[in-house]
């Protein structure tokens, strides 16, 4: 699975809740706000002055990480 910034903030997070590190060390603990249920991981960045495309590397990093459990283990 690869995340998009155009997907919700709670559709990610809730989706794959190890993502939730990665936005509160970006500065983005915006999970009980009302906005986070309709705003854009780019619209959340933006707003935040966060680089949309380095947030995306981290959490697609993370996402992918959680998928492939067994590929990532066997590899190292």
């Amino acid at each position: 699975m690869t995340l998009t910034k155009d997907m919700s903030i709670m559709e990610v997070v809730q989706s794959y809740p190890d993502t939730v590190p990665v936005f509160l060390y970006a500065g983005m603990g915006c999970f009980g706000c009302m906005a986070a249920q309709f705003e854009t991981i780019e619209q959340g960045a933006t707003a935040h002055g966060i680089d949309v495309d380095a947030l995306m590397d981290a959490l697609n990093e993370i996402v992918n990480a959680s998928d492939n459990p067994d590929e990532i283990l066997a590899t190292n």
